[in-house]
């Protein structure tokens, strides 16, 4: 698997991360191991959780999971989201994100986390009380690099203008969704993180698994699968429009022409895309992971990524589509 930078530091990971979200909920523990170890044997050094992730078992189980090769891996958890019933047990504030790193840091079974990102933005908490509590995380060698989720551009830009007024630790990675499905963060974000050098580390790049084929126009949700059993089905049906359909139907072509699966030529699409890290898997079986590998070490040739591509056009709106005017 090839290695690529996580932005402008200095560690280098796989272009696959293997997200563990499902580890503890879609897939038991000797299923999660079975996976993790697959994802390391093709390759991959790079392991993405969170805390909330399982109510905290998926930090249990990867911490178990990892073991002795736990130097050998880059990994990557979060915190904001409530991990309690109180009132301070969510957001960034200091004391959460001091409460959050120790609980994690105990579950994971490991004296630091590479990368510590921040889930959300969070409008409750000043900026300068997040952001210094990371950068003492730094100092202190708990937390060796921090990062961002679910940021708009304003965020992320105030952000990192707030770290380099102070002299603080700067984001150096943003976890946003991304996919043929879901491409808004072209507008914004991932130009914002182009031009400042971060990392950008896609989550659902299959479009909450609607692109891997297993849905069908005018059917229900079939059983077995996430939208299928999920409590949450407004995460899915939101993307289940005219549009998806076309999306839909267009990896399916470029998947036939190609002789690649589905999900392949949707996970390569993402991973092949300018500014791109290393798009997120989330496998709950052995046999997806093995499909999810296989997304990359070849790239789609330029007639099938300007198929997908117009397939999967979105309104840009303004002042986006005034500026390209104005700079014809």
């Amino acid at each position: 698997m090839e290695l690529r930078p996580l932005g402008r530091t200095g560690i280098r990971v796989s272009e696959l991360c293997l997200g563990a979200m499902t580890f503890g909920r879609e897939a038991d523990e000797p299923t999660s191991q079975a996976i993790l170890d697959r994802f390391l044997d093709a390759g991959g050094n790079f392991v993405d959780t969170a805390d909330v992730y399982s109510d905290g078992v998926s930090e249990e189980i990867t911490g178990r999971a990892l073991g002795a090769k736990r130097d050998a891996i880059v990994l990557a958890t979060k915190v904001r989201f409530p991990t309690g019933p109180g009132p301070n047990d969510v957001g960034s504030s200091r004391r959460h994100i001091r409460l959050g790193v120790e609980a994690s840091l105990r579950r994971l079974n490991t004296e630091w986390i590479d990368l510590y990102q921040v889930h959300c933005w969070d409008a409750r908490t000043p900026l300068e009380e997040t952001i210094s509590t990371l950068d003492d995380l730094v100092h202190e060698g708990k937390v060796r690099y921090v990062g961002a989720s679910n940021f708009a551009a304003w965020h992320l830009a105030t952000a990192l203008g707030t770290a380099e007024l102070h002299g603080w630790e700067p984001f150096v990675s943003l976890q946003p969704e991304y996919s043929l499905i879901t491409r808004d963060i072209e507008r914004e974000l991932l130009p914002l993180c182009r031009a400042r050098g971060l990392a950008v580390l896609p989550w659902s790049p299959l479009g909450g698994g609607i692109l891997t084929g297993k849905y069908r126009r005018n059917e229900d949700l079939p059983t077995g699968t996430r939208g299928g059993d999920s409590d949450e089905p407004i995460t899915f049906t939101y993307r289940l429009d005219d549009r998806a359909w076309r999306i839909v139907d267009a990896v399916g072509k470029v998947a036939a022409d190609t002789g690649k699966t589905a999900a392949q030529v949707a996970l390569n699409w993402v991973a092949c895309r300018s500014g791109i890290t290393a798009p997120i898997l989330g496998v709950r079986s052995l046999d997806q992971l093995e499909d999810n590998l296989a997304a990359v070490g070849w790239e789609l040739d330029e007639d099938h990524r300007n198929a997908l591509f117009w397939a999967s056009a979105f309104p840009r709106g303004y002042p986006y589509d005034f500026i390209e005017y104005a700079n014809h």
